[in-house]
């Protein structure tokens, strides 16, 4: 009968397949050799099928047990992987950890944070959202992610955030556009700044309503809206608008004059300003095992991407923002 089938003999099965011996697949196993011969001939009596040819020096798997031994194998990684959950519960390791991360924060950050929190909780499924402004903190209010990487100057009891680093926005154009042109001109900097109220400036929308009715360093009357910095960047870079972005997602095209610096006062000393990223999670929900390190992963990171520069710290003129 199938159901007295044991993993013990699914264990056997597999182990004397890959040593090819059922002398040394009992060596494997510290079993003596006819418990395993005896255990492997009652799994192909159950299963009604041969799994071995016997008739040489060594047993060769048949056509039968070479398909079914791969079947043996799922199974029994699916009961190793059942302990692992099982043990990580027990220690308050999560099973998933969804993550939503500020389009400020440098992709690079995350993934580096991510392989540690990996290294240690193998186990433990990542699922990462991206947005923008009050996007991640809607994700942690909705309960679609467990933590959040935020850039959002929203303080909320209900909502339990630590400080991770500064980041530094620059404002920039294609050096094709009109307001490159003025901002090369010497003590250009109150025309400049009146200039940028007539050109289209391009921004990114909130996709959450936690700043319904609010627009931050907008100048122009005429905006275009997109939900992600690298559409921006790819408009900004066809000479279709101006805008504020990332320095460290922009730091290639400024080194290679695709875009260039605007100094436009009214945003910041220079057309720049920084913004403050924070490590978030419900308050009512204390963090598992694997947000903890995750959190821990983050801090170390941050703290090396602000020693070693790379838009980590504003510059000590830079404007704070909310965005």
């Amino acid at each position: 009968m199938i159901d007295l089938l044991t993993l013990s003999q699914m264990q056997m099965f597999a182990v004397v397949a890959e040593a090819r011996s059922f002398r040394a697949g009992a060596a494997r196993l510290h079993r003596v050799q006819s418990a395993v011969s005896h255990a492997i001939a009652n799994l192909e009596a159950q299963l009604q099928v041969r799994l071995f040819d016997r008739s040489g020096h060594k047993p060769v798997l048949t056509p039968a047990g070479q398909t079914l031994l791969g079947d043996v194998r799922v199974i029994l990684a699916k009961v190793q992987a059942l302990r692992t959950r099982a043990h990580g519960l027990e220690q308050g390791i999560e099973l998933e950890l969804s993550i939503a991360v500020d389009t400020l924060v440098p992709p690079a950050w995350v993934a580096e944070a991510v392989r540690g929190l990996n290294a240690v909780y193998p186990s433990i499924a990542i699922r990462v959202e991206y947005s923008s402004m009050g996007g991640t903190i809607d994700a942690l209010y909705a309960g679609r992610c467990d933590v959040a990487v935020a850039s959002f100057g929203y303080a909320d009891e209900k909502i339990s955030r630590e400080h991770l680093v500064s980041l530094r926005m620059v404002t920039v154009a294609a050096p094709s556009h009109a307001l490159a042109a003025l901002a090369r001109r010497r003590s250009a900097a109150k025309a400049l700044d009146a200039a940028a109220a007539e050109h289209v400036q391009i921004v990114v929308q909130d996709p959450s309503a936690l700043s319904e009715g609010l627009d931050f360093d907008v100048l122009s009357l005429t905006t275009w809206r997109v939900n992600d910095m690298h559409i921006k960047l790819a408009l900004l870079r066809a000479g279709l608008g101006w805008g504020k972005m990332p320095s460290w997602l922009v730091a290639d095209d400024l080194a290679a004059g695709t875009l260039v610096r605007l100094p436009v006062g009214r945003i910041g000393p220079g057309g720049e300003t920084a913004h403050e990223a924070y490590f978030c999670h419900s308050a009512d929900r204390p963090l598992g095992a694997g947000a903890t390190l995750l959190r821990d992963c983050l801090m170390a990171h941050a703290k090396t991407a602000a020693h070693d520069g790379g838009g980590a710290t504003p510059t000590r003129s830079a404007r704070r923002s909310p965005r």
